[in-house]
């Protein structure tokens, strides 16, 4: 039991500290952290959007995951094994739900132009000329 506590409590932290660092825009754009969704993951705007979408419940459920620890080092038995699949069971959910506010957010930022925003550095100006 107590490996399981110290397992729950690796992943809290783990689980807080990726939810603080997607609140305070230090999380990096990457392929094992935070929201990877394909909209969060078109640019660096989106994905820093996207995870501060998300970080609160990243934090909530970092939180979750110290209970279910908790709860396997404080109850006995079958108690706290119910108590522990309840605690993760919640975060695993809790983690979702932000994670599909946060692609909602990521889908609604407007996707930059690779053109630019002026007829001069269009490669289809030539196309746009009046003859």
């Amino acid at each position: 039991m107590l490996i399981v506590a110290v397992v729950l409590f690796v992943l809290a932290v783990v689980v807080a500290a990726v939810g603080v660092a997607g609140l305070i825009g230090r999380l990096p754009r990457n392929r094992w952290a935070g929201v990877r969704t394909p909209e969060a993951m078109r640019d660096d705007e989106s994905f820093k959007l996207a995870n501060k979408v998300a970080a609160p419940t990243m934090l909530a459920a970092g939180l979750l995951l110290a209970i279910g620890g908790g709860a396997m080092v404080v109850l006995d038995g079958v108690f706290a094994v119910v108590a522990m699949l309840v605690a993760v069971v919640a975060a695993l959910f809790t983690a979702g739900a932000g994670a599909s506010l946060a692609s909602r957010a990521a889908a609604a930022v407007p996707e930059t132009g690779g053109c630019g925003h002026a007829c001069t550095s269009c490669s289809l100006r030539d196309a746009c000329q009046p003859t």
